[in-house]
């Protein structure tokens, strides 16, 4: 085999190798030393360095480098014209006499002055400078042939490329990055909006402040016992905090009714799921099911409910959680016509009306979510609304259980769809 052709072939494999080094590592400054340290074997260099410049900054950071000592640390300044200089020229240049350019760089750069350099070498991609290879000589002394410097030159595109497209990654991760921080800001600014104007609905009705906000979360507390994805369940919290929202075009006086209502109050008052859909499906909501929560949360399983009388896998999931959240926090706090309920008699409620007015996989999850909590097996969310109106909530435990072995299994029309 004749010397060129063995040449040819030593640079198909250094090409080979780099690019594999290239492709398979994800640490980015040991894929940069790897394939800086093929290119110099490539063809037996003594000493070399490469250099990634920051066009921001304006400055050449030292990545990798052998032979050079620790003068060459420090970023080197590398001014915008100059750095265009140098990407204009792209390709190899020689010391031995024929380029001002890099003569001109040598002299700008008193750190690389008193080390020999033979040949400086552009990374160039799209017009834009990336770097820059900075080699000594060949072990064997030889002067560089136009042959080496073509080698050279396809290596160092090779390694150029590689930084280029690390650094357009980057780029994409952090706007990613960036992107979804925007997002979630706005998530939680969303949502704050909400738990405000769910706190302003219940301001109208001075007997049941907080009510729409502990909905919500007891909704949400429901709906993750229930096995729901996160996105489900920032959803049904948000429907449980809005679910009363038709209240704001009900007469006030209705609603600050001291006594129970009469047929005519009651009438008024069965205005507000359909108002409050009205209401909600002007909103273009993240969570497209909330109006239907809303309109839905006084239908029954039986059909028996309002407004449109829906009965059993007619209903939404969503609503059928909000109607047991809504109906558990009417029952555990006072109202004006009567004291909140003991807990047992909340849940034998839960007990007799399961099948008719609620779902019983939605019975058994909270069941299930309020014993987790009392065992200590989940954080306290759930009791930590309660204990503000009950001091004690363990004895509740046997029927808790006898709950769950009641209605477990028993439907799963109300699981996350």
């Amino acid at each position: 085999m004749d010397t060129n052709t063995q040449r040819l072939l030593h640079t198909f494999s250094a090409l080979a190798d780099l690019g594999q080094e290239i492709s398979d590592t994800n640490d980015f400054e040991e894929m940069l030393r790897n394939s800086f340290h093929l290119l110099l074997g490539s063809l037996a260099i003594r000493r070399g360095a490469v250099t990634e410049y920051d066009r921001e900054a304006g400055t050449l950071r030292l990545i990798a480098s052998r032979g050079f000592g620790e003068s060459t640390n420090d970023a080197l300044e590398l001014p915008a014209d100059h750095a265009r200089e140098l990407a204009s020229f792209g390709s190899t240049m020689t010391l031995d006499g024929a380029t001002r350019r890099a003569q001109r760089f040598l002299e700008d750069h008193k750190a690389l002055a008193s080390i020999e350099i033979d040949l400086l070498l552009p990374l160039v991609v799209r017009e834009r400078l990336i770097g820059i290879v900075l080699l000594g000589e060949k072990a064997s002394a030889e002067k560089y042939t136009d042959e080496d410097l073509e080698v050279l030159s396809a290596l160092a595109r090779h390694i150029g490329v590689g930084i280029h497209s690390h650094r357009l990654l980057e780029e994409v991760e952090h706007k990613a990055i960036e992107n979804q921080r925007l997002y979630d800001g706005l998530r939680k600014i969303y949502k704050e909006t909400v738990q405000a104007f769910a706190a302003a609905i219940d301001i109208k009705d001075r007997y049941t402040q907080g009510h729409s906000v502990r909905v919500g979360k007891y909704s949400e507390i429901i709906a993750r016992e229930m096995g729901w994805s996160d996105e489900e369940v920032e959803g049904i919290t948000i429907a449980g905090y809005l679910h009363d929202i038709g209240k704001l075009i009900v007469d006030l006086s209705v609603i600050n009714s001291p006594e129970r209502f009469s047929a005519k109050d009651s009438k008024e008052m069965s205005r507000h799921p359909s108002a409050g859909y009205e209401i909600l499906a002007r909103i273009n909501h993240p969570y497209a099911e909330i109006p239907l929560m809303a309109r839905y949360h006084h239908e029954r399983i039986d059909g028996n409910g309002y407004p449109d009388g829906l009965k059993g896998d007619q209903i939404p999931p969503g609503a059928k959680i909000v109607t047991l959240a809504d109906s558990f926090d009417a029952m555990t706090t006072d109202r004006p016509y009567r004291k909140k309920l003991p807990l047992e008699d909340v849940l034998e409620d839960f007990r007799a009306n399961t099948g008719t007015q609620f779902d019983p996989a939605v019975v058994c999850a909270f069941c299930r979510a309020f014993l987790n909590e009392i065992e200590g097996r989940k954080e306290k969310r759930l009791l930590n609304l309660l204990k503000k109106n009950y001091d004690e909530v363990e004895s509740v435990t046997p029927l808790l259980n006898q709950l769950i072995s009641d209605f477990d299994g028993a439907s799963l029309t109300a699981t996350a769809h």
